[in-house]
């Protein structure tokens, strides 16, 4: 990021521009434990991009330097002497404990600490997504290393007390933040906090008692759930360090187009093409529907753009309420190229029309309405 034009600070935290305090702090708690070591380790850019969202942080949370920024943007900022203040900092880790203190980083570092969420996305055909389906997922998560069952030692050797913080799992340091000098408990660089380490690192995990591993799991998606819609699992996310409890994982369901339909809510909508003499008969025609071809009525006169509706025939209710419908768009065809006797005989049906076959319910204004909206 270094070298390039700062962002937008709204747009780092991902806030509205009338965002209040609380929501800005919220934003930026959020984003600044995703980006926390423990959970970012496989990230070089976390130290980089918190440093970006402490920028955007440091802007927003003061009403001066915000109103300065909305006005006149970041080179206002730099014209009035605003510049961020992160040097003297060695690690994301002392960032983090800068704005939110030891009880926020280290100590909870010291102690068990919840593993992160991971997101996936899974595919589903509209059909699927009617009648429910088993998917199956694939992904990468943190899991408890299996040699050393989590405590980071290889089988069999002793884990000591950390000679660094002489098993305090903290160290005291001096350094400057964004908002002045600041003293306070950082974690132990060398046991992380936990005031021990292993006399002999598990070679799997390299000492970390957690290592990434791919899951291959089975998840259930309830009939009539939506694109876009999320399916939660709690416990099934990273997992969790000395004895913490795992992360949750979140399944983002993307619903695949049907060529067939649109769906507007729990209703489908799919057009029906009708020859113009059968719809000026009447008939019986098939139409598509996520059971099957269903028979359709076309009453008599039917005119281009009306909608006919079966009901209980669209979308199951994801949860309480009444099964969609099926919306039949009627798409009234006028035939081509006729051959003589066609063009004879609907040249005697035009020479026999009258005001009362052509009269219409409707205003020219209202029918103009129906078909462009």
């Amino acid at each position: 990021m270094a070298g390039t034009r700062p962002r937008d600070p709204y747009e780092v935290l991902g806030v509205a521009r009338d965002a209040d305090e609380t929501a800005i702090k919220k934003a930026f708690r959020r984003l600044a434990r995703e980006l926390h070591p423990d959970v970012n380790r496989h990230d070089p850019d976390a130290e980089e991009k918190f440093k970006e969202a402490a920028e955007a942080y440091e802007i927003l949370s003061d009403a001066e330097r915000r109103a300065t920024f909305d006005r006149y943007g970041h080179d206002g900022l730099r014209s009035g002497g605003y510049a961020p203040n992160f040097e003297g900092f060695g690690s994301i880790s002392d960032l983090f404990d800068a704005f939110f203190g030891s009880a926020f980083g280290a100590a909870a570092r010291g102690g068990p600490m919840q593993g992160g969420d991971v997101a996936v996305s899974a595919h589903v055909t509209l059909a699927q997504a009617a009648t429910g389906a088993e998917v199956e997922l694939s992904f990468e998560a943190i899991d408890t290393c299996e040699r050393c069952h989590g405590n980071g030692a290889e089988p069999g050797t002793p884990i000591v007390t950390c000679e660094r913080c002489a098993g305090a799992g903290v160290l005291q340091a001096v350094s400057r933040s964004p908002f002045g000098q600041v003293v306070r408990q950082i974690a132990c660089d060398v046991c992380g906090g936990d005031g021990r380490v292993p006399e002999q690192p598990c070679p799997q995990c390299e000492g970390r008692g957690r290592e990434v591993r791919r899951r291959i799991l089975r998840v259930d998606v309830p009939a009539g759930i939506g694109d876009g819609q999320r399916i939660r699992l709690a416990g099934r996310g990273h997992a969790g360090e000395r004895g913490g409890p795992p992360g949750d994982l979140y399944v983002l369901i993307q619903v695949e187009p049907d060529e067939r339909f649109l769906r507007d809510g729990d209703d489908l909508v799919t057009v029906l093409d009708v020859p113009a003499p059968l719809a000026a008969l009447g008939a019986t025609l098939s139409a598509p529907s996520l059971d099957g071809d269903v028979d359709v009525d076309i009453p008599a006169g039917t005119q281009p753009g009306e909608t006919l509706v079966l009901r209980g025939r669209g979308m199951p209710p994801l949860g309480r309420g009444r099964t969609g419908d099926l919306r039949v768009v009627v798409n009234v065809v006028v035939p081509r190229k006729l051959s003589k006797d066609q063009r004879r005989l609907a040249q005697q049906l035009a020479d026999s029309m009258t005001d009362e076959n052509l009269r219409t319910d409707e205003s020219f204004i209202g029918k103009l309405k129906r078909l462009l909206g």
